[in-house]
């Protein structure tokens, strides 16, 4: 690379600096700070904000939660270039702050989720009864694109639960799975030396079959994560055991089927969920917002981040490679994990 090149280089990259410096000296000496301050104390006690939806009179709240993407708890160890996605612990943070909000009169609980980890979902749902035995304030549920099997869990609760035609629901069953690569590894000459304290330490092993006391040893674990699932049913629906196993089969339904199947009650989306709970509850002067959060501005970075590195196959294995390790889990999940 010739003197000249490397001289233009370091005059753009300059300038690209100079250019940031201007812009946000700009923006800090044109920013309206009493706006700001309003902002700073509009924030909940537990640093959260409260975006205003739809502005009402008086102190009656309606809070709109979003429960977006696999129910999964992934701990805190995401980088900055990592996109957006579901955070548990943000999730069960709004649902703390709920209990504690006398002025909060009503949730709606957007789900858009295949379902995820039994023990989430379990979280989510002993979170949810807290509130409506502790607040006695109602809960709709306003199901998207999909609210299957654990996203079906986390709704059964609600007061009321609404579709879309195309919704895709159901799904009401435990999975659990795991690779057997052992014939392949027998292919291609691969030995696996395993030291175990005992015949299950290495039970779901990939590198060999599993043996049929292992899988009934598993079954049974499923069998008890699955009645409880039916058992959640029958009593957030009002149905009986006989009712709920005709359907919790693993099947998945559009909307029009899970109303016919008593899975939910009616068709509506968000705008008509909180219609009908002003309307059922007297809340027309409500105020509804949700939760944000400044690290939403660290997920809007991620996803910058992540078209900028391309998105492409080669980042995306790169991404697993880095990924901590997962050990075969039960799942409330439909489709692939």
């Amino acid at each position: 690379m010739t003197m000249k090149r490397w001289i233009a280089i370091v005059v753009a990259a300059v300038l690209i600096f100079v250019s940031i410096g201007v812009n946000t000296l700009s923006y800090i000496f044109t920013r309206d700070f009493s706006s700001f301050f309003d902002e700073m104390i509009s924030t909940s006690a537990s640093g959260y904000e409260e975006t205003v939806i739809e502005e009402g009179t008086g102190n009656d709240k309606i809070a709109v939660l979003t429960l977006d993407g696999v129910i999964q708890d992934m701990g805190t160890a995401s980088s900055i270039f990592s996109p957006a996605g579901y955070n548990h612990q943000f999730f069960m943070n709004q649902l703390d702050e709920i209990l504690v909000d006398e002025n909060v009169k009503g949730v709606i609980l957007r789900v858009n989720s295949p379902g995820g980890g039994v023990v989430e979902s379990a979280d989510i749902y002993d979170a949810i009864q807290e509130i409506q035995t502790t607040r006695e304030i109602p809960l709709y549920v306003s199901m998207g694109g999909m609210a299957a099997s654990g996203g079906y869990y986390v709704s059964a609760p609600a007061d009321k639960i609404f579709v879309n035609h195309e919704t895709i629901t159901g799904s009401i069953g435990v999975i659990m799975e795991s690779v057997n690569y052992s014939k392949l590894a027998e292919k291609y000459g691969i030995d696996f030396n395993t030291i175990k304290t005992g015949p299950y330490k290495d039970i779901m092993s990939g590198s060999r079959p599993m043996k049929d006391e292992e899988r009934a040893m598993l079954q049974e674990m499923i069998n008890d994560s699955y009645e409880r699932f039916v058992d959640i049913i029958e009593e957030g629906r009002g149905m009986t055991e006989a009712d709920v196993k005709k359907i919790a089969d693993g099947r998945i339904m559009n909307g029009r089927q899970a109303i016919e199947a008593g899975l939910a009650d009616d068709y509506g989306k968000v705008d008509d969920v909180i219609g009908a709970m002003k309307e059922d509850y007297d809340l027309q002067n409500a105020t509804v917002f949700e939760y944000t959060t400044m690290d939403s501005l660290g997920s809007l970075f991620g996803v910058k981040a992540g078209n900028l590195l391309g998105g492409n196959v080669e980042s995306e294995l790169i991404g697993k490679l880095l990924s901590d390790y997962n050990a075969p889990r039960m799942m409330y999940l439909y489709g692939e994990r």
